[in-house]
């Protein structure tokens, strides 16, 4: 399926928890909602941001969307009714990433072109905390408890700063030969899946008490980087039996994991390189994700066998 109506380059998209529902953002400063079933009508358009929308993330009950964006915000949305509900500033140039806690304290994680990644609370709507580093921060998550912060980094490295003693200096994972552009916690929360412009995939074990062995399990190939810098994301599936990641020469890359192989090559039909990204729903759910290709301000809506 063919989903088309934002009037630029489609940098990030998310399927809602319930898998029903696809939220898209783009060059053109807009986020588009979408059906996945039927038609996949766009039901929604949500304005705001200055510039390119760059990430997306819902709530993980679905009842509000997250987003940062080029003109160094990040944005929280109601998407039931349309409207920006907050705006977060702090950040002094490019907002690359922000993530939610999954439960309790409601807590968002944001990096930038600064160096920086912040630590906000939603409930005050303010940045409680700053970790300073000296390259740009291309992608963060935070693990499954919200203890802990994940920041990958220009500087080909993951930071790890722990949410209890924030001033210490944080837990560095080194592997990756270049800039680390995605990076994401399985829902069990005991592993780390991130992309690098090194052309690998990484898994890492992030269970607290691992100890100082070389946390990296594994090194997936197949996905590629290429001239355009992308930030290509990395997503696991809701049981942690997939794990995908777009790719710059118009593939969607699908793993099994338990066997560090790739299950599927999922190949966009538009003339242009892969620009992202998220891809995979809720287990049950029908479609793979969205790929969009550059420059055409479409989405494409797969399905994946059995």
């Amino acid at each position: 399926m063919l989903l088309t109506g934002h009037e630029g380059e489609v940098f990030c998209g998310e399927f809602s928890p319930d898998g029903r529902t696809i939220a898209t953002g783009s060059f053109d400063k807009s986020i588009y909602l979408w059906n996945v079933y039927g038609e996949c009508e766009n039901y929604g358009v949500m304005k705001g941001h200055g510039n390119a929308v760059l990430e997306v993330h819902w709530k993980h009950d679905g009842t509000q969307l997250y987003t940062c964006s080029a003109d160094k915000s990040v944005c929280v949305w109601d998407p039931d009714c349309g409207k920006r509900l907050k705006k977060l500033n702090g950040h002094t140039a490019i907002v690359n990433s922000m993530q939610t806690s999954r439960r309790g304290v409601p807590y968002l994680v944001s990096g930038g072109d600064d160096g920086t990644t912040k630590l906000w609370d939603l409930r005050v709507r303010r940045c409680i905390h700053t970790f300073e580093h000296q390259y740009q921060i291309l992608t963060v998550s935070f693990d499954d408890p919200s203890e802990r912060i994940f920041s990958g980094s220009l500087d080909n490295t993951v930071l790890i700063y722990d949410m209890r003693m924030r001033d210490n200096d944080p837990e560095v994972l080194e592997g990756h030969t270049d800039s680390i552009t995605g990076l994401d916690v399985s829902k069990d929360g005991n592993f780390l899946a991130t992309n690098g412009m090194d052309d690998t995939v990484r898994i890492w074990d992030v269970r607290p008490f691992a100890g100082a062995r070389n946390r990296c399990l594994s090194v997936l190939r197949g996905a590629k980087h290429n001239f355009e810098k992308n930030l290509l994301r990395v997503r696991w599936s809701e049981k942690d039996a997939m794990l995908a990641a777009g790719s710059a020469d118009q593939n969607v890359l699908i793993w099994d994991p338990g066997h560090a192989a790739v299950a599927a090559r999922v190949q966009a039909t538009g003339p242009h390189g892969q620009r992202q990204r998220d891809l995979l729903p809720p287990e049950g759910g029908q479609s793979s994700g969205p790929w969009p290709p550059t420059g055409l301000g479409m989405v494409f809506l797969g399905e994946l066998g059995d």
